[in-house]
């Protein structure tokens, strides 16, 4: 055979090889939209338990975030830390209340920057063990740092891994699980965070009574428990198909894909090798609309309504008011609880929290993002508004009482909606190829909003400074109104698409509010 001949039977061959892998999206796409959640949890039972032992590592993150918080009105930590004197007690400046506090979130804006550019060159599961065994070492300064700098600093270094964990573990969610299951593991990572922070409750509840620096200490090294399990996890777990098949590792991504799957009798859910065509199929549409897969390709183009996304759904989970959640004994001890009263309020407040991010369950199974979104920030800013209204009647243990009945309202609302529907969104909001450094962009766009709400919150709350008090409800109830009038413009309906019909909708300039109306019409334009 000459060298014509040879070329000849070459594109032949890649012209069969290009049908087989579009006829097996197809396959995989139509049976993804027939699979209901009920038949996908056998089959997708291995990728669920990956992403639920993946994100535990988000519980670290939430555990802390309440300590640092609750410290604030922590006797043993005021006792050690105190650099003033109120009503006789030590006690510490709202300055450096606010840059303790705040620590963390310099770290994590760190973490997710370079989390950005390493996942992207050593996968997910490298980095997530590199970031857990860092972990180890950077508690030791929370735990034996006897000044408010060493504190600071520990808080720094602990939130470089954190950023790691906010953006690997709700990305891996995303592209493990099928459509129907999707949002379920995504939403699963905020319940996560509640579960650290209902544990840090329940830990601070067992350790109020001591004023010795062991009161603050023993919650600190409660943290070593989590990171060898995580390491574990990260070590075995198998890395996730779509960042295999961005980088042409498409025979390991569907060995990745079997260990994703079991094999059930009766269901008919996409075989690794559809599975692998579609995402290859995916990639190379979003190859044709993304050039590069650098931070700048997420401004350009369409992906710049895609980052806007991201980014204003994350910014505005904290915009709406749950520093109040962070700052919750310390809140009820300003509203005039006693310090007893504030620790149990602020264990039924996890507790609420808790509950009803595993209530947004079958609210998402039932109704769209964009629905649960709205519906969730337009009760925030009916909530908070009465906190800061019932303030006005004065001071009296039944004003106080009411106060905080309606703060764990606020909190229900919040964490049923806005707060687990946020990592459900912002994963499914960006294209595959620029995923974790969208998610990156959105992220740190939070915890940049969380510094500044870090830094006023405690001189809205603190009595050396603005003494605020419940009024501070005002001020949260009209930043969520903000928010909620963005979603109303901005927010489209994701729930039931495919990545790959995501990005032709946003391809196609469709407007926030008609995503829905596109649901069925997609299958055969996208592969």
């Amino acid at each position: 055979m000459d060298e014509v001949e040879k070329k000849q039977s070459t594109d032949v061959d890649l012209v069969g090889d290009a049908k087989v892998e579009l006829h097996d999206a197809k396959l995989a796409t139509s049976k993804e939209h027939n699979l209901t959640v009920l038949q996908g949890l056998k089959p997708y039972r291995k990728a669920i338990g990956w992403s639920v032992l993946l994100s535990m590592a988000v519980i670290m993150e939430g555990y802390d975030t309440i300590l640092i918080g609750s410290y604030l009105g922590f006797a043993s930590f005021n006792n050690t830390f105190g650099n003033q004197i109120v009503d006789g007690e030590p006690s510490i400046t709202a300055s450096w209340q606010s840059a303790v506090t705040n620590g963390a979130y310099i770290g994590e804006i760190i973490g997710l920057q370079v989390t950005g550019y390493l996942v992207h060159m050593y996968g997910n599961k490298k980095v997530m063990t590199g970031a857990t065994v860092l972990m180890i070492a950077f508690i030791f300064l929370s735990f034996f740092g006897k000044t408010l700098g060493v504190q600071l600093a520990g808080q720094i270094l602990c939130g470089i891994p954190w950023g790691v964990y906010q953006t690997v573990t709700t990305v891996y969610a995303a592209e493990v699980m099928p459509v129907n299951l999707r949002g379920y593991l995504t939403s699963y990572v905020n319940l996560c965070w509640v579960i650290g922070q209902f544990i840090a409750s329940g830990v601070l509840v067992g350790v109020q009574g001591r004023t010795d620096e062991w009161g603050w200490r023993i919650p600190f090294g409660v943290q070593w428990v989590w990171p060898i399990p995580i390491i574990l996890v990260c070590i075995f777990c198998p890395e996730s198909p779509t960042w295999l098949v961005e980088h042409g590792r498409n025979e390991v991504a569907e060995k990745a894909v079997s260990r994703l799957q079991s094999n059930t009798a009766g269901i008919d859910i996409p075989m690794p090798n559809e599975t692998v065509a579609l995402l290859a199929q995916t990639n190379a549409m979003e190859q044709e609309l993304t050039a590069g897969v650098g931070y700048l390709e997420c401004f350009k183009g369409t992906n710049l309504r895609r980052t806007e996304i991201a980014v204003a759904t994350w910014t505005a989970q904290q915009m709406c008011g749950p520093v109040l959640q962070t700052y919750a004994i310390y809140f009820f001890e300003q509203a005039g609880l006693a310090d007893s009263q504030a620790f149990n309020m602020t264990l039924g407040l996890y507790a609420i929290a808790f509950v009803g991010t595993v209530l947004s369950w079958p609210l998402i199974n039932r109704f769209g993002r964009r629905t649960i979104y709205l519906s969730g920030m337009a009760g925030i800013v009916v909530s908070l508004a009465l906190v800061g209204f019932i303030s006005l009647a004065g001071s009296s243990s039944n004003v106080s009482w009411a106060i905080g009945a309606f703060l764990l309202i606020f909190t229900f609302i919040y964490d049923s909606t806005v707060g687990p529907l946020t990592y459900v969104i912002v994963p499914e909001a960006p294209s595959s190829r620029l995923r974790h450094k969208t998610v990156v962009l959105a992220r740190n766009a939070y915890n940049i909003t969380c510094i500044w709400t870090g830094v006023l919150t405690p001189y809205m709350l603190n009595a050396t400074a603005w003494n605020w008090g419940a009024k501070t409800g005002f001020f949260w109830a009209g930043f969520a109104l903000l928010c909620f009038i963005w979603a109303w413009f901005r927010l489209p309906e994701t729930k039931g698409f495919t990545f790959a019909e995501i990005d032709l909708l946003f391809k196609e300039g469709v407007p926030a509010r008609e995503f829905a109306t596109h649901r069925g019409e997609l299958a055969n334009r996208t592969t």
